[in-house]
């Protein structure tokens, strides 16, 4: 039985790979033998670059993910159309975070464009900060359109009262580290977690994690959203500050809605 967690959990994280992946043919040859990155030490971000050819843009990219936002430009943004359904429960720990894969169905539309939402997972604290700060967690939340481009949207979280959507993905953790687990009877409606008032920052940015790739549209929601303290510690237990330091913006324009 053991042998079959550890091919399960290997295509597990193969698959969680393989859908952020936007030239997936020919990255999935990869993903078997990809280097171990982390956090911290030899392997950690400052290194990333180094570890492999195939994260070269974590050194060399001129749009890298997570910023400072600061001094953003206010603009005639468009609000972004949430269309999300409920989805079953299937929760994986895959070594870096706690990821959420989602059922097919969902998606945002913005610009002109529509992406599906893939999966969603956490940092803590947040990976992006707001005039040097940063909050508590966030939750990232992300989407592909159909040309193999992302589209993340950033889910502040502070501390405060419990949240009842983050506690059932808390009460459902799984029990070992690469293996998804469908939790029978469980759904979970990502509605849940938006805060009501849904303007944002954006600009043109990369994955935070390797291989750094520079294809994500970054929407980052002003408004946080209360998550207990125990909820917090809950998370740090298990993961604690998997967190990529800020990036230059190397003359990128963040931007924001116009006030009304």
């Amino acid at each position: 039985m053991s042998s079959i967690k550890r091919i399960l959990g290997v295509a597990a994280a193969a698959l969680s790979i393989f859908l952020l992946t936007p030239a997936t043919n020919s990255f999935a040859g990869h993903v078997a033998g990809a280097p171990f990155w982390s956090y911290e030490g030899e392997t950690g971000p400052s290194h990333w670059g180094d570890l492999s050819p195939e994260f070269i843009a974590c050194k060399d990219g001129k749009r890298q993910s997570p910023v400072n936002i600061i001094g953003a430009v206010k603009a005639d943004l468009e609000d972004i159309t949430f269309d999300y359904s409920a989805s079953q429960l299937k929760i994986i720990n895959n070594g870096h975070t706690i990821q959420v894969n989602y059922d097919p169905g969902s998606s945002i539309t913005v610009g002109g464009k529509t992406y599906e939402l893939l999966q969603f997972h956490f940092h803590s604290p947040s990976e992006h900060t707001v005039d040097g700060k940063p909050y508590d967690m966030v939750a990232h939340l992300v989407h592909k359109s159909s040309d193999g481009q992302l589209a993340v949207v950033a889910v502040f979280m502070t501390k405060g009262v419990q949240n009842g959507f983050l506690q059932t993905i808390w009460d459902n953790l799984p029990a070992e580290e690469g293996i998804e687990e469908a939790v029978p009877g469980v759904k979970i409606d990502i509605n849940d977690l938006l805060p009501a008032d849904r303007t944002y920052y954006t600009y043109p940015g990369s994955l935070t994690t390797p291989p750094c790739s520079e294809i994500v549209s970054w929407y980052v929601l002003k408004t946080p959203v209360e998550v207990s303290v125990a909820q917090v510690s809950k998370f740090v237990s298990i993961f604690n500050k998997n967190v990529r330091p800020v990036q230059l913006l190397s003359g990128r324009i963040i931007k924001v809605k116009k006030n009304p």
